[in-house]
């Protein structure tokens, strides 16, 4: 079992920036792709980012292509999603994701076993 805990979200103005966080417990990432994916109310949970478990392969959403960074610290068992030029779009409940093999498709939630609680993100114009 891998528990996930983001923190970092807040309320932020358009063009700021602000960094996510998922701090893993109970098993070491290095073997987990690790995704971002977030929701806004009435939507449905759509992918952000995430990054493979060798940390070679990184993929985003084109609508933050540019703005947003995933990385990954293996020795602090953590990852991040540094986001700037944030906009009002951006609002939403942000989840962290750990998928384990077999590897699917990163950019589908189906792909990951393990989620987080979620931080809100609130981006005013």
């Amino acid at each position: 079992q891998v528990q996930l805990v983001e923190s970092g979200g807040g309320l932020v103005q358009a063009g700021d920036s602000l960094r996510l966080s998922c701090a893993a417990s109970g098993r070491t990432i290095t073997s987990y792709t690790m995704g971002w994916f977030r929701q806004a109310p009435g939507k449905d949970r759509e992918f952000v980012s995430a990054v493979t478990f060798t940390g070679s392969t990184i993929y985003y959403a084109d609508s933050v292509k540019g703005r947003f960074t995933i990385s990954r610290d293996n020795a602090k068992n953590t990852v991040y999603l540094q986001m700037n030029s944030l906009k009002p779009e951006d609002t939403a409940v942000y989840y962290c994701a750990a998928a384990g093999r077999p590897y699917g498709n990163p950019r589908y939630p189906d792909a990951y076993a393990y989620w987080g609680q979620g931080t809100q993100l609130t981006v005013s114009s």
